[in-house]
């Protein structure tokens, strides 16, 4: 079993490390106090539930810092792979943080100034980030990017996930999926609904489909949309999206927004991302 104490400098990003490494499977407790860490630990190896356990210990449990080396040691004793991962920023990207969140630092009724309060804190917790394994600076430093550096350290490559994504037709008259990342409005194609012998089909029906791609603006759309894609989603990865969702909207949800819902899914797949489609509106009443 591994067990990371997750530590730093107050607003340096130990609880959105900690709700990263939530994510990759890691079972997280923030703020445990310091007597009950070897139990923990203890109570964790004799469940057999977790493989990877992480603590955020700060500056609010430092009464207990004294004893904390010598209660890793004992876990470390019991077989356990045990080790610190400390967080800290520059001065001024500190004080930036605060003001910009209004929160007072943990150490600020003792202390004249921010400043004064963060130079306490580093020197407290000192010797913590001298027995750290890994020590990250997070000054400048995205969401995503503190992502990628703890997938780095703690995650080997099978733990990036690879994005999904989901495209999903819909229509108009009905409703605007409320968790769509991207709509697109394909009701300037022309419509099957008005042609009677597909008029009751759906865009499913090979009837609907070739009557759509018989037109020119629907090869052009496609073509610019796929390039669109091509651009979009290594670049959502980038930035740590792990979901993506795309709506296609056309008046009832029927024809045109479900043909090319089919058409964009085989392309995504075809690029090597987990894709799902799905059709809110097909069975609907026009």
């Amino acid at each position: 079993m591994q067990f990371i104490i997750i530590s730093g400098l107050s607003g340096a990003g130990k609880s959105r490390a900690a709700s990263i490494m939530e994510d990759m499977g890691v079972y997280c407790v923030d703020n445990l106090p310091g007597a009950f860490i070897p139990m923990f630990a203890e109570h964790c190896l004799a469940s057999g539930k977790y493989d990877r356990v992480a603590l955020v210990v700060d500056i609010r449990g430092r009464s207990h810092f004294d004893t904390l080396f010598a209660d890793l040691k004992t876990i470390e004793a019991q077989g356990v792979d045990c080790h610190i991962f400390f967080v800290e920023a520059k001065e001024e990207v500190l004080v930036k943080r605060y003001k910009e969140s209004r929160r007072p630092h943990p150490l600020m009724k003792d202390s004249e100034s921010l400043l004064d309060a963060l130079a306490t804190e580093r020197k407290i917790l000192a010797p913590m980030r001298e027995q750290a394994m890994h020590v990250l600076d997070t000054s400048y430093l995205t969401a995503a990017k503190l992502k990628d550096e703890l997938r780095r350290i703690y995650g080997g490559e099978e733990s990036s996930p690879q994005m999904s994504v989901r495209v999903a037709s819909f229509g108009f008259k009905h409703s605007l999926p409320l968790d769509a990342d991207l709509v697109l409005d394909v009701r300037f194609l022309p419509n099957p609904f008005y042609t009677p012998e597909l008029r009751y089909l759906t865009g499913m029906d090979d009837a609907v489909v070739d009557y759509l791609h018989g037109f020119e603006e629907t090869k052009e759309f496609l073509q610019k949309l796929t390039d669109m894609l091509t651009f979009l989603l290594p670049r959502y990865m980038a930035e740590g999206k792990t979901n993506l969702v795309i709506a296609i909207g056309c008046t009832g949800g029927k024809h045109r927004s479900v043909a090319i819902t089919r058409a964009l899914c085989r392309f995504i797949d075809a690029q090597g991302y987990a894709v799902t489609e799905s059709h809110l509106d097909i069975l609907r009443e026009r």
